[in-house]
């Protein structure tokens, strides 16, 4: 399956909220003229999309038709100019081969709030990579929760990747000390490490985040050499305030959209990235762990605006 139809599939949710009402929109307006302007902000607001977002993207819209002839006008055209602009405004999401993953190992801090599908993801990226034909090594460096120890090993398991753990309490630093020395002394090609979600108390949260890579530095200067904020997609823009306060104290170089599968607020995804400034690293399509694919803004912007097909 490739990546668009996969997409569609992903987001049939979000498609079914925004891609089937713009299609209704146009449908029903026999120009382009303001009232379906006004009728496609409402719409694309609805979509999580965002106030700032939406119009930037209609202003951008409205300048695209005005560089059309008359006779090239018509609505039908909306759709494949909405996807080329939202495509053009993630242009800051790069490809995979842009990732700071030369080194050897590679290590790859994976943060974000409990509950938001970390652990999963951990586990899609490590099964990813293998798939690339590298040794992939996880650190259960969330010592605070028991369960996501064992979550991680479970995943682990699965996937047939090895996870350095201690016992539930350890400081996190050190079970992450102790995994980058094994990654090194067995050749290893990619380190991932798990760490705590705790967002009440800010301040040991950054504590704990500076310390892991503190240590990490002691081994390898450049260490960790790319920092992964895992979002969950269900929550829409209320992601963004999470966002805000991990990019604030641990140094984050790209972003996990998980559950994309799982709402139709897949919309969220442009003011996110717009709002961040971040590029979107990888996106979580469903709970196997084949369901996670390298972000393609093109794609992503024709799936959601790909309506759904109705039943015959």
């Amino acid at each position: 399956m490739g990546i668009f139809n996969k997409l569609k599939g992903g987001l049939s949710k979000t498609r079914q909220k925004l891609g089937s009402q713009l299609k209704n929109i146009i449908n029903s307006h026999a120009r382009i003229d303001d009232e379906l302007y006004d009728a496609l902000e409402e719409t694309l607001i609805a979509a999580d999309i965002g106030v700032d977002a939406t119009l930037e993207i209609l202003d951008a819209l409205r300048d695209k038709v005005k560089q059309l002839s008359a006779n090239g006008k018509d609505p039908d055209i909306i759709l494949d100019l909405l996807a080329e602009i939202i495509s053009e405004s993630l242009s800051s999401s790069v490809v995979e081969s842009e990732l700071n993953l030369d080194h050897h190992p590679a290590v790859i801090l994976i943060v974000g709030v409990n509950g938001s599908g970390k652990t999963t993801s951990i586990a899609k990226l490590a099964y990813h990579f293998q798939r690339k034909n590298r040794r992939v090594m996880l650190a259960a460096a969330d010592t605070f929760r028991a369960a996501a120890t064992e979550q991680l090993l479970e995943w682990g398991n699965r996937v047939g990747v090895t996870v350095v753990h201690q016992q539930s309490g350890a400081d996190p630093a050190a079970v992450a000390f102790d995994a980058l020395q094994s990654a090194r002394a067995k050749g290893y090609d990619l380190l991932i490490i798990d760490t705590a979600g705790r967002l009440h108390n800010k301040a040991n949260l950054m504590q704990e985040l500076a310390k892991i890579s503190r240590v990490l530095k002691k081994q390898d200067p450049d260490a960790p050499h790319e920092v992964f904020l895992v979002l969950d997609s269900t929550t829409g823009q209320n992601a963004l305030q999470q966002a805000k306060v991990f990019q604030e104290i641990s140094g984050v170089t790209g972003l996990v959209m998980s559950k994309l599968d799982g709402t139709a607020k897949g919309g969220a995804v442009i003011p996110i990235c717009r709002e961040l400034n971040l590029p979107l690293r990888f996106i979580g399509l469903g709970e196997k762990k084949e369901d996670l694919e390298v972000f393609d803004p093109a794609a992503y912007a024709k799936a959601i605006l790909e309506p759904e097909e109705q039943p015959a």
